[in-house]
């Protein structure tokens, strides 16, 4: 570990011990300006933002494309000075710098960021802004394991523009537009550990209601809010009537304020200049619906102008947010899904646990030697199976379990989107992890003894945890229910004292194993109706350990399952692959009224065959996955676990022999590290060709459309198409290279003046892996530019892309030249800012909305797949 990383993580475990009984405040150490901004932040009152900077600099003709505009606060600050007075005049009471790409890496030597952050400050101030929010977007890449940036580059790129607006006399953070949710809370952690300024952040969601990476506003309301941002929400990409379901469905998940900005609808072309399609007079009515849903923090993002500022402004004039409760839930969030467990709510999810050591030969082996794939694995079975959480141990002592931990975190967040729960004994560990997680996970575990929690209840509270508390002290596991109990009172007290909801506590009641303690089974079931009746807590228990020692140890564990369900239990860590356990699980849910008119269970097992008909239960001869899971404890091997659940889903079966069924499981799970055999297998007797053209490429189209469907998002495309193209990899190793000089070219660019080229990355991955030659002329390229790699490499298709607003007519420029001097050349589009209607309007022939519709366009062009 670093020492930065060190350093970071004393910040955490190093925090204040509370003082018992007294109420934590999230506002306390804040420097905040004034009692209106305190009620601000409590909820109490509105707060008026301005609207966009980009868009009006464009507007009056201050900025053209490849010029950068955030260094017009140096250039021309009167101009930047004069359009934050506009909104001022309108009745914003909070400017925003215009600072939006003013990190290091985007100003590229420019000017520093402290002379663009102190620059863009003054002008905000001389404006006579109440309250002055520096700006800050995006860094413009893809963070690891999905590109090149790692957490710790993003985090240090963010703290010296924290640093900077702190220096030059900001008033509060406002980090927006951002897509990905783990340089979003790289984003909040560099605020909070290198200021005591307020912090608002908010997302931008797409027309299906998600991220480009697929994060769901509900999950990111509640990372971000959890992480100790002060306010959350959402910005830019669509208008207010769109945005106003994302919105709702934020302000459901959180307790703190809720910021709004949207755009002024969609973009156009008229006349030569951008304009939007919502005005004023509609975009106040739509931010209607807006306040009504309990946003308190308003403004305005592309397009909109002081006369939309005014609306607003007309708005919040002398009204007073309706008074809010805290949101009542228990909630752990990979990067694109939640699992969230209301209070009064019935509602059980499932803890994957085979990602553990402990019992399991095959896991131990392949931690061992660094063979993650194993475990991928096993947490992409357990999601096939049901699992809603998977629980995640690899405490082995002749392995680096902070560096192992870290790394299969990463690869379990690409290959499965279910929430984690971070399982380990070492502080060190679980802090490396919890610090890099694109979500809200779970931590197990804390436990009554001081130690344990004054040092992991701080990591909690610090990276916006949940936790597992476990009824032991330094007096060990009592045997009854009420010293159970008053352990997890204790632990639930303390937590509260740290600022952690009791929502996020989840009790371990601690299962003991019945073949050496048969009373103490009663009691552990006692406890856990005791601690739900009297905390209100969440409970959860390691099922299988009450077993242990005894034969039939399914039936044993199924039997003790479904009482634990009676007594309180509603996250029970288990073996989904066994049948038995979720028949209990399933059955339960029924009876427990959270699966609705039983329709799940009616799907599930109307057609099946009922296996205890015959009145012999299964268990003395366990098959399918109870099979593994006896062999495994035995030492014996079993087969793959991801293996076995492929097959049981009749992917073998749809594509044909085993060979082209490991090869389409590798791919749609993303397990690059395994295509390499899986391709050597299918060269074995297959040409080149045949491989790429009728195994590789259909798998990528079936990836795409699921993509279309929402079943698949982005981390997951990505995935496999970086599995593909470990297999052509593979091919291209053992062919002639010859074979792979494909006339098929494509000239990609992102336009000048623009330098976000993450989508661009993408699209250019997908249709290298479908074959195509691919001329990348990278960022802030010039119309000139592409011509000239046109006639150099006499291509007929070009994908250009732009984010901002400022930089779409440089793509207009480019599209006008390529016409006049290229006149056969197609075009197609996409970027953050595109639609269809505004492709048209600036000559495109295409919109690629995203990689695979690229993908479909340039099938289309050269005449390939439907």
């Amino acid at each position: 570990m670093d020492e930065k990383a060190a350093k970071n993580m004393r910040l955490a475990r190093g925090a204040a011990i509370p003082v018992p009984g007294e109420p934590y405040d999230r506002l306390a150490g804040l420097v905040i300006k004034d009692e209106h901004l305190a009620a601000v932040l409590r909820g109490e009152e509105y707060l008026v933002q301005d609207g966009a900077m980009g868009t009006m600099l464009q507007e009056r003709n201050l900025v053209v494309p490849g010029q950068e505009p955030d260094l017009l606060t140096i250039a021309n600050p009167e101009a930047v000075a004069a359009i934050h007075a506009d909104y001022v005049a309108a009745g914003a009471q909070m400017l925003t710098t215009n600072t939006f790409c003013a990190n290091r890496r985007k100003l590229a030597g420019e000017a520093t960021v402290e002379e663009v952050f102190s620059a863009a400050i003054r002008c905000a101030k001389e404006a006579g802004g109440r309250y002055i929010a520096a700006n800050i977007g995006p860094i413009g890449a893809l963070l690891e394991p999905l590109g090149t940036l790692s957490f710790d580059e993003a985090y240090d790129l963010f703290a010296e523009q924290v640093v900077a607006a702190r220096d030059a006399g900001a008033d509060l953070l406002a980090i927006e537009t951002f897509t990905d949710l783990l340089e979003a809370k790289a984003a909040v952690l560099a605020a909070k550990e290198n200021c005591d300024l307020p912090i608002f952040i908010s997302m931008t969601f797409g027309e299906d209601g998600r991220t480009f990476l697929g994060t769901s506003p509900e999950v990111a309301a509640l990372t971000l809010s959890a992480l100790g941002a002060h306010a959350v929400g959402v910005n830019c990409s669509l208008g207010p009537a769109e945005l106003a379901p994302i919105v709702e469905a934020m302000i459901a998940h959180v307790s703190c304020p809720l910021v709004v900005r949207p755009n002024a609808g969609l973009p156009r072309v008229e006349d030569g200049k951008t304009v939007f399609d919502v005005k004023p007079d509609e975009y106040g009515r739509a931010m209607e619906r807006i306040f009504d849903a309990g946003a308190t923090i308003v403004g305005g993002c592309c397009g909109t102008t002081p006369a939309y500022i005014e609306k607003i402004a007309a708005l919040a004039s002398g009204r007073k947010p309706e008074p809010r409760q805290a949101a009542s839930l228990c909630a752990v969030t990979g990067s694109q899904e939640a699992v969230v467990l209301e209070e009064g709510m019935p509602a059980t999810a499932v803890i994957g646990e085979r990602i553990n050591p402990t019992g399991k030969p095959r896991l131990k082996e392949a931690l061992r030697s660094g063979n993650l794939d194993y475990a991928i694995g096993e947490a992409i079975a357990q999601q096939e199976a049901g699992a809603q959480i998977l629980d995640v141990n690899v405490g082995l002592p002749e392995i680096d379990e902070p560096t192992v931990l870290l790394d299969l975190v990463k690869k379990l967040q690409v290959a499965t989107t279910l929430p984690l729960q971070i399982d380990s004994s070492d502080p060190i560990a679980i802090e490396e992890a919890v610090r890099r997680y694109a979500g809200k996970p779970i931590i197990n575990s804390v436990n009554g003894k001081r130690e344990s929690i004054e040092t992991i209840l701080p990591i909690a509270k610090h990276y916006g945890c949940a936790v597992v508390a476990l009824t032991l002290d330094e007096n060990g596991i009592p045997a009854t229910a009420e010293g159970r109990f008053a352990i997890a009172e204790r632990i639930v007290r303390a937590a509260e004292a740290y600022g952690i909801s009791r929502h996020d506590v989840v009790i371990d009641c601690l299962v003991m194993a019945a073949s050496t303690n048969q009373k103490e089974a009663a009691e552990i079931l006692r406890a856990v109706t005791l601690v739900k009746e009297r905390l209100g807590v969440r409970t959860t228990l390691g099922v299988s350990n009450v077993s242990f020692g005894l034969p039939q140890r399914e039936l044993v564990n199924a039997t003790f399952l479904a009482a634990a369900f009676g007594a309180g239990l509603d996250m029970p860590i288990l073996n989904p692959l066994s049948q038995r356990y979720m028949d209990a699980v399933n059955s339960f849910r029924v009876l427990d009224a959270e699966d609705a008119q039983a329709a799940a269970f009616i799907e599930e097992y109307a057609t099946k065959p009922d296996p205890y008909k015959s009145g012999s239960v299964p268990g003395a001869q366990p098959s399918g996955a109870g099979a593994a899971q006896s062999a495994e404890a035995a030492g014996v091997q079993p087969p793959d676990a991801s293996a076995a659940a492929a097959t049981a889903a009749g992917e073998a079966s749809e594509v044909g022999d085993e060979a082209v069924a490991s090869a389409r499981r590798f791919i749609m799970t993303g397990r690059k590290e395994q295509m390499e055999e899986a391709t050597l297998e299918l060269l074995a007797d297959r040409d080149p060709m045949s491989v790429i053209n009728d195994i590789f490429i259909p798998i990528l189209d079936l990836v795409g459309a699921k993509f279309e469907r929402g079943e698949f998002f982005l981390p997951q495309m990505m995935a496999s198409a970086e599995a593909v193209k470990a297999g052509f990899d593979t091919i291209r190793a053992h062919a002639e290279p010859e074979a792979f000089e494909s006339d098929k070219r494509i000239v990609l660019a992102t336009v000048k003046g623009d330098i976000h080229d993450i989508g661009k990355n993408i699209v250019k991955m997908l249709l290298e892996n479908y074959g195509y030659r691919v001329i990348d002329l990278g960022r802030d390229v010039s119309p000139e530019a592409v011509l000239d790699a046109v006639k150099t490499y006499d291509v007929q298709l070009v994908g250009l892309s732009a984010l901002m607003t400022t930089t779409v007519k440089a793509m207009e420029e480019t599209i006008r030249l390529l016409r006049s001097e290229a006149p056969g050349c197609t075009v197609f589009v996409g970027g953050a800012v595109l639609n269809p209607e505004y492709a048209d309007m600036i000559g495109a022939d295409y919109y690629g909305k995203d990689a695979a519709e690229a993908a479909r366009i340039a099938g289309n062009f050269f005449g390939g797949r439907e």
